[in-house]
């Protein structure tokens, strides 16, 4: 049976399975083809924690655009020495990164959308596919609540651009849920969140969040868009 028509049955068991279950039963299943691709949030971090204190055979990775910051980069080396785990780090192609520069310049992804959307490909979209490729499960920290576009997701979905199975273990946890998780295991955080900066991610395209405002809407918050880079493309 192909991945795809496997969907309902594996919804059906992962339905009443909690985070750390579901994780533990695709992961055998699905043993040696089943990937993680942190950023480094608050949501990935809980994930990790469950995959390392599981010892699940469950490879992470993690997108160094190289415009991150070094908040960022510290915490791979802090969760790394925490949980006695490696995280692999994939980086964007060399001459990819040099054509996007030379084109539009070192920040020319502020000058419209389709030069953001490119940068993001460049940067993240294309090491993704890289880190997919033969891989049968591909466990992410999405959760319904960040942004309306993700409030329609499932927790097991077709990637179609992928050509993967998208697994989202968090996807109906309250952020106060995620918190208190947090908190109870001490598992370790980004200080920018402590900041007022919720979504994390390229320094140049983030900034802190006011009181009231989406969570999303430090990211990319020059334009108006949908508030994606692409890897969760719908």
């Amino acid at each position: 049976m192909s991945l795809k028509k496997n969907l309902h049955n594996l919804s059906e068991k992962i339905d009443n399975l909690s985070a750390a279950e579901g994780l533990a039963f695709l992961s055998d299943l699905f043993r040696g083809k089943v990937v993680f691709s942190t950023s480094l949030g608050q949501e990935d971090q809980v994930i990790t924690q469950m995959i390392a204190e599981n010892f699940l055979p469950i490879q992470i990775f993690s997108l160094d655009t190289g415009r991150l910051f070094s908040e960022t980069l510290d915490l791979i080396a802090r969760t790394e020495t925490k949980y006695h785990t490696k995280i692999k780090v994939l980086y964007p192609e060399r001459e990819s990164v040099e054509n996007l520069v030379l084109k539009q310049g070192i920040n020319g992804f502020y000058d419209s959308v389709d030069n953001r959307k490119s940068c993001c490909y460049a940067r993240k979209v294309e090491p993704l596919k890289r880190a997919l490729l033969g891989n049968s499960i591909w466990v992410t920290g999405l959760r319904a609540e960040q942004s309306a576009n993700r409030s329609g997701m499932q927790k097991i979905e077709w990637d179609e651009a992928n050509q993967i199975i998208k697994f989202n273990p968090l996807l109906d946890w309250t952020y106060e849920e995620m918190i208190t998780y947090i908190t109870k295991n001490k598992i370790p955080y980004n200080p920018l969140h402590d900041k007022g900066f919720v979504s994390i991610g390229c320094a140049p395209c983030t900034r802190a969040i006011m009181p009231g405002e989406d969570a999303r809407a430090g990211r990319w918050w020059w334009e108006d868009s949908k508030k994606e880079c692409g890897l969760h493309a719908r």
